[in-house]
This record gives C-alpha cells, sequence and structure tokens, in this order.
C-alpha cells in the first residue's frame, strides 16, 4: 500500500446551529394568493376582450377603456364565487 505524499489534515465540520427544516423557503408571505391571482387575471382577460370588442364595433378609445374597467370590475365579484 502507497501513503499519501501529501497528507490532508482533518478539517472539522463547521459547529453552527442547524438551519431550519425549511430551508430554501422564502420566509415572508405571498403579496397574492394564487387564488386572487387567477381572478385579477381573468378579470383583466375579459376587461381586455370586452374592450376591444368595444373598440373594433365604434373605433373610440375612451368607450373602449371604460367599457373594459366596468367589465373587469364587473366580473371581480362572478370570478370570485366561480373559482372559489
Amino acid at each position: 500500500m502507497s501513503r499519501d505524499p501529501h497528507p490532508h489534515p482533518h478539517i472539522p465540520a463547521p459547529s453552527g446551529p442547524p438551519g431550519p427544516p425549511s430551508a430554501g423557503v422564502p420566509s415572508e408571505t405571498a403579496l397574492l394568493s394564487v387564488h386572487a391571482a387567477v381572478v385579477f387575471l381573468a378579470a383583466a382577460v375579459i376587461g381586455l376582450v370586452m374592450g376591444c370588442l368595444v373598440f373594433l364595433h365604434d373605433k373610440s378609445v375612451p368607450a373602449a377603456v371604460a367599457t373594459g374597467l366596468v367589465a373587469a370590475k364587473g366580473s371581480v365579484p362572478v370570478l370570485h364565487k366561480l373559482i372559489g
């Protein structure tokens, strides 16, 4: 058996406290829940579709924006109940 000409010194293990059991998981809470994000995303899509349809019909940007905002605002409670 050949001996290692350059012996490695014993390297001690770190003696710090062990990490929390949920290491790697952020400790901060999310800004929005998944449910709220889905509801708002669906409401935005509905508002965009309604706004685009009104713009294609009337060629009026203010009317399209107003319709899109009203459609998005009106769809949030309905989507909240449906997706809940």
